[in-house]
């Protein structure tokens, strides 16, 4: 989960900057509250950047991830799901709601979200780990084995464990 916080901190920092230079200094700011432990307080610079531009889907899916951090999980996918709005071909969004649907037991849905984000991102090994892991809770054992075997190519060290406990 902690890999997962900070790649995607790290992805949405480098996609779709917000055009306002306000609602840019507010995200800055956010990102280094959150690396130094400040989790309340960049999720209140990301709000204040989301009052700014609306439409800053960057700042809605580190907020998120924040507010997963903190258990709001509600939150965490109300603020994933306007950042699929916002930008729907945004692969690092759907791995996230797969990884909220996945601790709701979700599997059907983790599943659908995974495979849109390796629809979109090819290599996004998290994804197939995911999906490896949600096919073997939904008794699809031969397909959470090939999902796990392609996130260990991609480079996956849980899929190796997951591979080893799963597909005997």
């Amino acid at each position: 989960m902690k890999k997962l916080v900070l790649l995607a901190l790290l992805l949405s920092s480098l996609a779709g900057w917000s055009q306002d230079p306000i609602a840019y200094d507010l995200f800055d700011k956010a990102i280094k509250k959150a690396e130094g432990g400040n989790t309340k307080g960049a999720i209140d610079d990301y709000s204040k950047a989301i009052r700014i531009d609306p439409l800053f889907a960057s700042a809605y899916l580190n907020r998120a991830l924040l507010k997963q951090k903190l258990g709001d999980i509600k939150g965490a996918l109300n603020d994933v799901n306007t950042t699929i709005k916002i930008e729907p071909k945004r692969s690092d969004a759907y791995t996230t709601r797969a990884d909220l649907n996945y601790k709701a037991k979700d599997y059907k849905s983790t599943i659908e979200d995974c495979t849109m984000s390796i629809s979109l991102n090819e290599k996004d090994y998290i994804a197939y780990n995911l999906r490896g892991l949600s096919n073997f809770h939904a008794q699809n054992k031969k397909n959470a084995c090939a999902d796990f075997t392609k996130a260990i190519q991609l480079g996956s060290q849980s899929a190796v464990k997951n591979k080893k406990m799963f597909c005997k």
